[in-house]
């Protein structure tokens, strides 16, 4: 894989990391690591900006749909839980935007409760490079 692929696949892997799509992002970093094609420094920087759009593109999407559709359409009680949950944490509750499984429907529900716009990026952004940092730290 060239040089500049690798960061390109890092960053695109990231961003499907980040989406409602799955991803293994976590995988590819490692063993590019291992590899020691880049630095773990610009591995770093290229995982967490692809996680990171990815993760507003999510928020966007959920801030764009709550135009057509009221909040009364999460009436199962886990989704009154997590929206309960979010409005009362807000934009800090993104700092758990990484967690698998839940990640994405915190960064979904967040743009559709309308959080603070620039207080949730920043929250998203620091609770996965904090991830991906341990990773690098690991590895």
């Amino acid at each position: 894989m060239s040089e500049e692929l690798s960061l390109t696949a890092l960053f695109i892997s990231g961003f499907i990391s980040a989406t409602l799509l799955a991803g293994g992002s976590e995988v590819l970093l490692a063993w590019q690591l291992n590899e020691s094609i880049h630095s773990a420094t610009s591995l770093w920087l290229a995982v967490t900006a692809g996680n990171v759009l990815g993760g507003v593109v999510t928020f966007l999407m959920g801030r764009g749909i709550a135009h057509y559709f009221p909040l009364r359409v999460f009436d199962k009680p886990r989704q009154q839980k997590a929206q309960s949950w979010i409005k009362k944490y807000g934009a800090f509750s993104l700092l758990l935007s990484w967690l698998p499984i839940i990640g994405d429907p915190i960064c979904f529900m967040a743009g559709w409760l309308k959080t603070a716009f620039i207080l949730s990026v920043l929250m998203l952004t620091l609770g996965k490079a904090v991830r991906y940092l341990i990773i690098v730290g690991l590895f």
